[in-house]
């Protein structure tokens, strides 16, 4: 009997490749990223490990075709179960110094990859009244920091975009899920990338590691938690600044935005 089906977008790193190693035991996969050898050595070692089929979709998700032609895979999988909308990146610097390009494409990858993605999840999920989708969202969504204006705005609307969506499914009693999970720091190549000097960037206890975000993120998909946010330092965070006067909000985030940003 064929296992249902998890896709993981960003899946060649990071958060993403440890969400393919802990659902590859229960679950088929389809793994999209742009490096096509990590992700044929990613499934060459999942598919020895847990017999699970696993495919691998080379795509770029900036680009209009290759991401729908992955709207296409997953509206007409019949045995999908999960949607990770993992990919993504952050810069560093200025708005106005930055390269607008590379700022158009953290929009793309952030907001209209996730936003048609889950379109044709929800199409081929609610229809059969099962599966899930997690969005990875970040600590960033709800506190603000200098030099990370387009990485913070897009984080919020995949936010309130989820928390949307789970206002939709439930008006209409659906069994389907959806979850924004939002990490703080977390050891993966995403500040590699960055080229940051992680001891230069808040201190060690908020640093976190992708496995213990990926089964805080598991544990509260099977529970039907819409926010999941790992780590106690964050929740308090993420709990205390939205009630915060905007004053005083502004004061903090002024004052320390090296303790401020996350995935």
């Amino acid at each position: 009997m064929a296992k249902s089906v998890a896709v993981i977008t960003g899946a060649s790193s990071g958060i993403g490749m440890v969400f393919a190693r802990r659902l590859a035991a229960q679950h088929d996969l389809l793994l999209i990223a742009r490096r096509k050898e990590r992700l044929e050595a990613l499934a060459a070692e999942l598919t020895a490990q847990h017999g699970s089929v696993v495919t691998v979709f080379v795509a770029d998700l900036t680009n209009e075709g290759d991401l729908a032609q992955v709207a296409d895979r997953i509206a007409s999988e019949q045995n999908l179960a999960l949607l990770v909308n993992n990919a993504g990146f952050g810069a560093r610097g200025l708005f106005w110094e930055s390269d607008l390009e590379v700022l158009q494409q953290m929009h793309r990858l952030h907001i209209t990859a996730p936003l048609r993605l889950s379109h044709a999840a929800l199409q081929n999920m609610v229809a059969r009244n099962s599966g899930g989708i997690i969005n990875v969202a970040s600590v960033a969504a709800f506190v603000r920091r200098a030099g990370s204006a387009s990485y913070g705005a897009t984080k919020n609307w995949m936010t309130a975009f989820t928390e949307a969506l789970y206002l939709e499914l439930k008006s209409i009693q659906s069994a389907v899920t959806i979850q924004a999970l939002c990490p703080g720091f977390t050891y993966s190549e995403f500040h590699d990338v960055m080229h940051v000097d992680r001891s230069k960037v808040g201190r060690s206890s908020l640093w976190l590691r992708a496995e213990y975000v990926v089964d805080e993120s598991l544990k509260g998909l099977a529970s039907g938690k819409l926010f999941v946010v790992p780590g106690w330092r964050y929740k308090v965070l993420v709990s205390l600044i939205p009630k915060l006067s905007t004053s005083l909000r502004l004061a903090f985030e002024t004052a320390g935005p090296k303790r401020l940003s996350g995935k």
